[in-house]
């Protein structure tokens, strides 16, 4: 396991808002627990036991996308090396696989939370739940995206003898449900006013803290951060913006009224609790959730994923007021292998512009700010922008803000277990361009920072 501890946390020099961190790598398995050492020849079928081999997961056939399962496959025999593969297949149609090789213990049983993986797989080492975390488009360059979050995903896991290419005999098989709706989750789609929305109401009649879902360029409605939230006691409104049934489909400028009537909204709902919301907002959505604390009242904490802290891409308008976004030097975009762009340096760095009209004014804000980035993040430099803003805030007094830096980790941060995609489409170029990640970094920077933004939640909206 990865520990993080407070000294850890911390940069000898730095400030105590800011954590960057580090991920050690995986600790061995206890030595009373961990699998014997890998034989050089495969077990024959008549060396299994007397036991059909069969899997064992838990929770057993369904279970919260965001929550671990437990893996365990049981029937081998002593010692046996198995090859275990996952298989996915997204609304779209395609096809996510992960696989690890495996050599079951004396008795036969092989149980991911103690039995480290084999190198030659998708993942080596003790990662209970790599065949999730590692799931990969078998379509180069393809995203896993989740629209009808009323559905599950199915997921398939198959037990095959020996780490052979192409796979040994199939030794057994289960499916099982990751679903992003609790029973009991209401989904109320939104059309009032000019509001085009999703909201996830928890079980129960009491009011529950709310919390405004935002996310980043390229339109739409997105449900899926939100439902999972309702899953755990927040009342959350996906919002859609643009390019979504009337919305405007080519905005040359946002309307921050637009997200205060989405503010009053939720005040005014009789299952939000008021006094004020929370909101989570994804790159674009961030900038637009941290010039909503800005501006609008009633906005209590604010979680901003690889935000940039000025406005971009399309100006903001509030009142008689307009913030322009910020300029870009196209002339800084670099092609890396087969016309991948790489855009890491074309946003004009807000802090060394003089009078830049772009930076969002945050000393406004009486919100509380949690800033969560990427230290590999290739479409902003969310941590640079993050570390600079909070350098701001603090010069003038402030104390309503800390940081989570993650390494490996690019622009895009999901919840847990959604597959790494680090080359996608870029926001504003509309071309495949670098997005940035690793594989096993991205992983463990999905299962911190989804606990650590409802913990934040949690105390500034229930505190109220």
């Amino acid at each position: 396991m990865w520990r993080v501890t407070a000294r850890s946390l911390c940069r000898a020099s730095s400030h105590g808002w800011q954590k960057r961190l580090p991920w050690p790598s995986p600790a061995p398995a206890d030595p009373q627990h961990r699998s014997p050492a890998p034989t050089p020849i495969t077990a024959p079928a008549r060396g299994l036991s007397s036991m059909a081999p069969s899997v064992r997961l838990s929770p057993a056939a369904r279970s919260l996308f965001d929550e671990p399962l437990a893996i365990a496959v049981q029937g081998l025999g002593p010692r046996q090396q198995v090859t275990l593969r996952t298989s996915l297949r997204d609304e779209m149609g395609e096809l996510f696989q992960a696989c690890a090789r495996y050599q079951a213990g004396d008795d036969g049983e092989l149980d991911l939370a103690r039995c480290p993986a084999l190198p030659g797989g998708s993942f080596s080492g003790l990662e209970p739940m790599g065949l999730l975390w590692a799931l990969q488009p078998q379509k180069p360059f393809w995203c896993m995206v989740k629209k009808d979050v009323q559905r599950p995903f199915l997921l398939q896991l198959e037990v095959f003898d020996g780490h052979g290419e192409p796979p040994g005999q199939l030794l057994a098989q289960v499916q099982h449900e990751r679903v992003f709706l609790r029973d009991g989750v209401r989904r109320v789609p939104v059309r009032e006013g000019t509001i085009r929305a999703t909201l996830f109401i928890p079980p129960g009649e009491d009011p529950f803290p709310g919390i405004i879902d935002i996310h980043g360029l390229g339109g739409g409605l997105f449900e899926h951060r939100a439902s999972l939230l309702a899953n755990h006691g927040f009342a959350t409104l996906a919002l859609a913006y643009y390019q979504y049934e009337d919305l405007p489909q080519e905005p040359t400028e946002l309307h921050l009224e637009y997200f205060e009537e989405a503010v009053n909204y939720m005040l005014q709902h009789p299952q939000v609790k008021g006094p004020g919301v929370g909101l989570l907002g994804y790159s674009k959505g961030g900038a637009l959730s941290l010039a909503m604390a800005a501006f609008l009242k009633n906005i209590t904490a604010v979680v901003s994923l690889n935000g940039p802290v000025a406005i971009t891409a399309i100006p903001l308008r509030y009142k008689d007021k307009i913030i322009p976004s910020l300029p870009i030097d196209e002339e800084q975009v670099k092609i890396i292998d087969s016309n991948i762009l790489d855009c890491s340096d074309i946003l004009i760095d807000p802090f060394q512009a003089p009078g830049n009209q772009s930076l969002i004014p945050l000393e406004k804000a009486e919100a509380q700010l949690l800033f969560i980035t990427g230290q590999d993040d290739h479409v902003v430099k969310s941590e640079y922008y993050a570390t600079e803003a909070c350098k701001l805030l603090q010069a003038q007094g402030k104390e309503n803000f800390q940081m989570l830096s993650y390494p490996g980790t690019g622009h895009c941060i999901d919840p847990p277990y959604f597959p790494l995609y680090p080359i996608g489409n870029h926001p504003v170029f509309h071309k495949r361009a670098v997005l940035g990640g690793q594989l096993g970094a991205y992983s463990k920077a999905q299962v911190h920072a989804w606990p650590q933004i409802q913990a934040f939640f949690n105390k500034y909206l229930n505190d109220n």
